[in-house]
């Protein structure tokens, strides 16, 4: 049953701002939203919460024209309505809708001044086509001075802290509705994920001065911490269903937890991880690197291991360093009861360990064909005498086409005409082929569909019954529960919880994850965006 605070009853002088009705929306096979209404007042922050699947994204992205909405519904901004079936990127900027995403999309090595003309248009004096700098940073001056952000519109942005980076972001998006004397709507998603404490807190300082003066903030969040120090009210999403709209004195912590969830919180968590007497593969002791601070866990042969925790918590951080890829600041490693420190990827991949990044871009290449991508992690198996033999290497990709479940038109397909999904399946195959000894997999799903992901998770557990251990990072926490033989989660930069059969549940992970993350600092140990690179 939804729970709803009627906002003409309660705050009749509240102008809306934004409104949603009935907006659904149907992918084959799922039904993202499902009926979903909401208002957004004016000048207030108004944050939208909900777990892994809730719908979210979806709402997000009907509202920015990325995806159509089911035909009957409508979303109004002020008094100006549109078919939520009929929305597009135009539409939304006409609207006066403004999307600050978790990517800034800001560059260092530009001004501010530069980074605010990006997507507006450089100042430039006719018929030489040269820049007018001075009417640049004297328009940047005025945009910087309306949106109180107190830097010189001169500096490079890399000379800035973190919290200035997503105001200037912030200041670029609405920029043009300040100049023509319209605040728009400001839509943040996770802005606070690659930000310290003190950070968030200049950040939502400023947010709420924005709100004062009038702006509408619809502010996407996993932090509840945050919701509770700046919400003026919250929507709360589950299995794409509003199931609460509520004022800042109608919740706390528990209530978001409970309707996030759908049930009241378990205060019990545990805090340790014990696995003496377990045949381990991997033992990590102390391991300090990044956000990572003293994370102690083992890997049992054979073993799925799931890691969840929110953004920023350290999850690639801890695939990446295992990889060779990060030097571990403190701690130790042992893989078969042999401590190792590998000093780069060559090492770790000499001893047996394969790695699945989550960025499919840092692994495929998209340049060259599907027989080039299958052996690019075997590459000396190929040569002999100076010489590539390219027979062998065709038939052994033919051979992992049939094996993988690949669907290509031949070997010789170029790489980047194949589907996500086949994509996905031949870098995982590439190192499958290799038979390691640990398999580090990033996000191994993401953006491929249904078929494909129980195609890749197959590949998965072929490969653990003969002999793989597996540790697996996904933000589905569906899919974490349904593959992983225990999961561990991640929060404060150590492990916070564990869960093993029979209580691996979606709604589990959640919650742990959440309560977990409760004290997290609103951000702290998040200092370093968890990007891959391979």
């Amino acid at each position: 049953m939804t729970t709803e605070a009627t906002p003409d009853a309660r705050r009749p002088w509240r102008r809306v701002a934004l409104r949603i009705d009935h907006l659904s929306k149907t992918f084959p096979g799922t039904r993202a939203l499902n009926d979903v209404s909401l208002e957004v007042e004016s000048g207030t922050i108004h944050c939208l919460l909900g777990g892994n699947g809730s719908g979210k994204s979806s709402l997000i992205k009907v509202l920015a024209g990325v995806y159509q909405g089911d035909p009957g519904g409508t979303i109004t901004v002020d008094d100006v309505s549109e078919r939520a079936d009929r929305t597009t990127p135009e539409w939304a900027r006409a609207a006066g809708l403004h999307f600050v995403h978790q990517d800034l999309a800001v560059f260092n090595g530009l001004s501010v001044a530069e980074n605010l003309a990006i997507g507006r248009g450089f100042p430039v004096r006719r018929f030489i086509g040269a820049i007018r700098w001075r009417t640049l940073n004297r328009r940047a001056r005025d945009v910087l001075d309306r949106f109180q952000i107190h830097v010189d519109p001169k500096r490079l942005l890399a000379d800035l802290r973190p919290a200035d980076h997503t105001m200037v972001a912030i200041a670029r998006a609405l920029q043009d509705q300040f100049l023509a004397g319209d605040e728009g709507i400001l839509v943040l998603d996770e802005p606070t994920v690659a930000l310290p404490s003190a950070e968030v807190d200049v950040l939502f300082s400023a947010l709420r001065q924005y709100a004062r003066a009038g702006q509408t903030i619809l502010l996407v969040t996993h932090r509840l911490e945050e919701v509770i120090s700046i919400a003026d009210r919250v929507t709360v999403l589950r299995d794409g269903n509003v199931v609460a709209t509520l004022d800042a004195d109608q919740f706390d912590y528990d209530k978001l937890v409970e309707l996030i969830v759908g049930r009241a919180l378990d205060t019990e968590v545990s805090d340790g991880v014990t696995m003496e007497g377990e045949d381990l593969l991997l033992e990590v002791s102390n391991l300090a690197v990044g956000p990572l601070q003293g994370v102690t866990f083992g890997l049992r042969r054979g073993e799925v291991l799931g890691v969840a925790g929110l953004l920023g918590s350290g999850r690639t951080t801890l695939l990446t360093t295992l990889f060779g890829l990060k030097a571990m600041t403190h701690g130790t490693t042992k893989l078969d009861g042999q401590p190792v420190a590998f000093a780069g990827v060559d090492q770790a991949m000499d001893a047996g360990l394969a790695f699945v990044p989550e960025n499919r871009s840092d692994s495929a290449f998209l340049d060259m064909d599907l027989r080039e991508n299958l052996s690019a992690a075997n590459v000396p198996k190929y040569w002999h005498r100076f010489v590539l033999h390219q027979r062998q290497e065709a038939e052994d990709a033919r051979r992992s086409v049939v094996e993988f479940s690949i669907k290509a038109n031949s070997v010789y397909q170029p790489f980047a005409t194949l589907s996500g999904g086949n994509q996905q399946k031949a870098v995982v195959a590439r190192w499958l082929r290799r038979k390691p000894r640990l398999l580090l997999l990033d996000e191994p799903t993401q953006g491929v569909d249904i078929e494909a992901r129980g195609e890749i998770y197959r590949l998965v557990r072929n490969a653990v019954a003969a002999g793989t251990s597996v540790i697996v990072v996904t933000s589905d926490f569906e899919e974490l529960a349904r593959v992983a033989d225990r999961v561990l989660v991640l929060a404060r930069g150590r492990i916070a919880g564990e869960l093993r059969p029979p209580h691996i549940d979606a709604s589990r992970i959640t919650e742990l994850v959440l309560s977990a993350s409760a004290s997290d600092g609103a951000g702290e140990g998040a200092h370093e965006m968890e990007n891959s690179h391979p």
